[in-house]
């Protein structure tokens, strides 16, 4: 890297020791940026038809049932359903 470096350094020293003594002279003319028109155009149409949402909220009773766990050894309770 340093010598990369070095090289560089070493080329832009030769290069104005020429520019210095006259044996290199750099001419240059003036440029211009590119010319751009801009014509009237139109925004691409874009039509959305979304579909509707209604949310709204119901009171309602509902029977849910009633879980008991028994061990075993224990009797069941009188109003349950046993399963066979």
């Amino acid at each position: 890297m340093r010598f990369l470096l070095a090289l560089v350094g070493l080329a832009a020293v030769v290069v104005i020791i020429l520019l210095a003594t006259g044996m290199l002279r750099l001419n240059g003319t003036a440029g211009t940026l590119p010319t751009v028109k801009l014509e009237g155009g139109s925004a691409p149409a874009v039509t959305a038809n979304m579909a509707t949402v209604t949310v709204g909220t119901e009171n309602k009773t509902i029977e849910v049932p009633k879980v008991s766990i028994n061990k075993p050894g224990e009797p069941a309770p009188a109003n349950t359903a046993t399963a066979q």
